[in-house]
């Protein structure tokens, strides 16, 4: 979703990648950011806060027009309907953001 969003052009791939990383892990309860994950990503837990708030946003609220490619795509049972998932209450993902 981030690639039809100019908000998110500037952001280095890698730091989006382990943002979504956290924010999955975060959204299905499977642990926090581990110390593995930190020493492999380069980035602390902290560090990424703020792209995660963000890109829950994102989630959150959608802009509804024309491009829907991705999310129609990713809607689809093949990809295990990702695109439905629903994005967290902001003031929870802060709380579960501050225990890691």
């Amino acid at each position: 979703m981030t690639l039809q969003e100019y908000d998110y052009a500037r952001e280095r791939p890698s730091k989006l990648a382990a943002s979504c990383l956290l924010l999955a892990l975060t959204m299905k309860n499977l642990g926090g950011w581990t110390p593995t994950l930190e020493y492999y990503s380069g980035y602390r837990s902290q560090d990424l806060h703020p792209l995660v708030k963000r890109l829950n946003f994102l989630l959150t609220y959608q802009p509804h027009d024309k491009l829907k490619a991705v999310r129609t795509k990713y809607s689809h049972r093949v990809f295990f309907e990702v695109a439905k998932v629903t994005p967290m209450d902001m003031l929870k993902l802060e709380e579960q953001l501050k225990s890691c």
